[in-house]
């Protein structure tokens, strides 16, 4: 069958042709890994500039300099920038895949991403929540001595030595399992919020961290399962027009949402959240910020990085959803709505 054959249905093939070879698509690929290179190399240079007191890129473009090496940091640090996009496009022009391989390779990062998410705010909250019971009851000396049971009350200690090795087995976890697991953590904020009921009518026992436990899991379900909702098509759609729409046409709707809304949004969230050490995201991280309330738990800081998971997340998957909808353009096999037409 040439590009021109009639398929079964009467319309031209479209798994054939100069236009739909990976090469023709290259430009593409450049556009959504250039943005996740600009994307990696800001987180980058975001923690070296406000955890390790880097001095940024900014005394490149006139700002402050301490000496000749606060210059020659700025210089690494640009160079963060060029290297990861050097590497993108090395990637793209050495390797044939299509528009939809690289999708689905994208989307699979970013699960990966979302897994090691889930399973910190699991295990952070359980092991966060049982140190904070045992400090409200007085059993903490006890069982880790009086010294340890004193710092665990120090938001920094935590942080750095509880719940940052926590997240990094999380991410080891993440890598050995393919669940997601958003129904258990769903499961999980009803049963807590069942302990608080039960607790407070019951036994008339009511504490602080309760309460902070069911916001920290319904915050990290409601922001880190957005962009698997994404790749399911599950968001809520107004799609009185875009419902029949060929398939192209949807395409293009999908292409220009995902670019000048979608991907501007996550853009605007990370400049404005991590753009500064005083910045909304940064500043409870940099300092472990909890809440006022007494032997609750110690996570709000990690709360507000969840608007950083969300933004990154969102922004990876939107990069992917892109290259999809530019296959649907171009007419490429395999895409949802014409999957069962391109197996003819």
């Amino acid at each position: 069958m040439t590009a021109l054959d009639p398929v079964q249905d009467g319309s031209p093939a479209m798994n054939s042709g100069d236009a739909y070879t990976p090469g023709s698509a290259r430009i593409f690929r450049l556009f959504g890994w250039t943005v996740l290179a600009i994307m990696t190399a800001f987180l980058i240079n975001n923690y070296l500039t406000y955890w390790q007191n880097l001095p940024g890129v900014q005394p490149i473009y006139g700002g402050v300099a301490n000496g000749s090496m606060s210059i020659i940091w700025s210089w690494f640090q640009l160079a963060i920038y060029a290297g990861l996009i050097l590497w993108g496009f090395a990637y793209v022009m050495r390797s044939d895949r299509t528009l939809r391989e690289d999708s689905a390779r994208i989307s699979n990062i970013n699960a990966f991403l979302i897994r090691a998410a889930f399973f910190a705010v699991l295990i952070v909250g359980l092991v966060d929540a049982a140190i904070s019971f045992l400090r409200v009851e007085g059993f903490l000396a006890n069982v880790v001595g009086e010294q340890l049971a004193e710092d665990l009350g120090k938001s920094r200690f935590r942080g750095a030595y509880v719940h940052m090795p926590l997240i990094g087995l999380s991410v080891v976890i993440a890598a050995f399992t393919r669940t997601l697991g958003f129904t258990w953590l769903a499961l999980l904020v009803v049963i807590a919020e069942l302990m608080i009921v039960i607790g407070r009518f019951v036994f008339s026992y009511e504490q602080a961290f309760l309460a902070d436990l069911v916001r920290f899991w319904y915050a990290a379900l409601f922001l880190f399962a957005s962009a698997y909702t994404l790749l399911e098509e599950g968001h809520v759609r107004v799609d009185v027009f875009y419902a029949g729409m060929s398939t192209k046409t949807k395409g293009y709707v999908n292409a220009f949402g995902s670019v000048v809304l979608g991907m501007t949004l996550c853009t605007v969230i990370l400049f404005i959240g991590m753009g500064g050490k005083q910045n909304i995201i940064n500043s409870p991280i940099l300092t472990y910020e909890v809440t006022q309330a007494g032997f609750g738990l110690y996570v709000k800081y990690l709360m507000a990085g969840f608007l950083g998971v969300f933004a990154v997340t969102m922004l990876i998957q939107f990069v992917s959803y892109f290259l999809d909808a530019i296959a649907d353009i171009r007419g490429e096999p395999g895409g949802r709505d014409h999957s069962s037409s391109a197996a003819h």
